[in-house]
């Protein structure tokens, strides 16, 4: 009866190490790109993932109190889709939209203009509609060496920082811009965290993760400040939801109503260039692209 018991135990020992094994690693590059891609979306290609968070905008001036400009609701409706590179590995490419509301501080109504308290003018807001946002692919073995895990972990929880700065020629720039200034600058800080047994279980396709997201930059071009010194900052935090209609009901009628595409992802192979708010701005104030009536 001992030698059976113990044979038992040590049967219940080996197959909880089996268990333990099958867990995908921090320290293995494919594993880390699996878990990545069930942070940012979901393991099965093309199922739609949708991210929501809210939060406020703010000023910054040199020598003035930090004024809260606007309360800020956020969606992102996304999927990926696994991709194969000849040298870099079997990875994933991530498709996406999204879009960011302008919203009274006081009374949570959606704006459709603005009173700009430092000009004193009145002037039309512009929502972000940025379609599409991609990315070019993470694979396990990229031209920067082997995947690694960048995140910490405490016990069951994890976390992961992202701090990404920008410095590039500004869409709205001039081809003088060496000589008069026109450099888009600015840093968006990423945060996610969640549970290390819901990313590393093999057995799960997307993880449950909460977010958090913080942006420094420029005065948006709708705001026209002419120059004025001085930056803007949004502070939000949200989460990954279960689904698109999880969304706020007032987010789905201002879908339903302005950007009916919003519901769904793009297409896996989408291969058009990535809109951010200025190259929107431009396009409109081009003629290129008409922004939603809002009157």
């Amino acid at each position: 009866m001992r030698t059976l018991i113990a044979a038992l135990g040590l049967s219940a020992v080996t197959a909880a190490a089996a268990c333990a094994q099958e867990r995908l690693s921090f320290d293995n590059p494919d594993d880390v790109i699996t878990m990545n891609r069930k942070i940012g979306c979901s393991t099965v290609d093309g199922e739609p993932i949708t991210f929501y968070w809210h939060g406020y905008a703010f000023s910054r001036r040199a020598g003035e109190p930090d004024r809260r400009l606007f309360r800020v609701e956020g969606m992102n409706v996304r999927a990926c889709v696994t991709v194969e590179h000849p040298e870099h590995g079997t990875g994933y490419r991530l498709v996406s939209r999204e879009l960011l509301l302008y919203l009274d501080p006081d009374t949570n109504e959606i704006l459709s203009t603005w009173d700009n308290p430092w000009t004193g003018e009145t002037v039309d807001v512009l929502h972000v509609a940025n379609d599409p946002v991609n990315s070019r692919g993470s694979f396990p073995n990229g031209p920067n060496g082997p995947a690694q895990w960048r995140g910490s972990s405490m016990g069951n929880d994890f976390w992961q920082t992202t701090t990404v700065p920008l410095f590039y020629s500004n869409p709205l720039a001039s081809e003088f811009q060496a000589e008069i200034g026109g450099t888009y600058h600015a840093t968006e800080m990423f945060n996610f965290f969640g549970r290390v047994d819901d990313i590393t279980d093999p057995e799960t396709t997307t993880a449950d993760v909460e977010v958090g997201w913080v942006r420094m930059s420029d005065w948006l071009p709708w705001m026209e400040m002419r120059g004025r010194d001085g930056l803007i900052y949004f502070h939000t935090a949200g989460t990954k939801l279960d689904s698109w209609d999880e969304l706020p009901e007032f987010f789905r009628d201002e879908i339903a109503r302005h950007y009916p595409e919003y519901t769904e992802p793009p297409a896996l192979d989408d291969d058009r260039p990535n809109v951010t708010s200025w190259t929107y701005y431009r396009d409109i104030a081009a003629g290129v692209v008409t922004a939603p009536e809002r009157n």
